[in-house]
């Protein structure tokens, strides 16, 4: 009997940006929409199934949308009612995905602003192919 094995790869069309900070999610959000002029909107909690058979886990979600360039922002927060978005990056308390096209240029502003908000710890792009529990991040 003749088997085909069909490969799959999952499309991580989107940068990521893991931010460590102290402070609350809606606090993150206004410092950064203060000084990086942009517009989070708090959203329903993301409902991820990280346990098969159990009830989903939520996180706490904002989105925020560049009209000029279509580019969507997520602000996600890494601990959620239930575990970790992702468990291998506990230190990190929120990820900033960023969907569609970015600039590279715009991209190191980005991350250079971010660290200079006296209140954020660290910001740093993260290879969204090197997590394990990268399927998290699909929604």
């Amino acid at each position: 009997m003749n088997r085909k094995f069909l490969k799959f790869e999952i499309d991580l069309d989107f940068v990521l940006i893991a931010v460590t900070t102290s402070l609350k999610d809606y606090r993150v959000c206004y410092l950064i929409n203060k000084y990086l002029n942009f517009n989070f909107i708090k959203t329903d909690d993301l409902a991820v199934d990280i346990y098969p058979a159990a009830n989903p886990v939520y996180f706490s979600l904002f989105t925020y949308n560049w009209e000029a360039s279509e580019t969507d922002f997520f602000f996600i927060g890494n601990k959620g009612s239930d575990g970790y978005l992702i468990p291998e990056m506990k230190r990190a308390d929120y990820f900033l995905m960023i969907k569609n096209y970015i600039d590279d240029n715009d991209l190191d502003n980005l991350i250079s602003a971010l660290n200079r908000i006296p209140e954020i710890v660290a910001a740093v792009k993260i290879d969204p192919k090197k997590i394990k529990s990268r399927e998290n991040l699909l929604f």
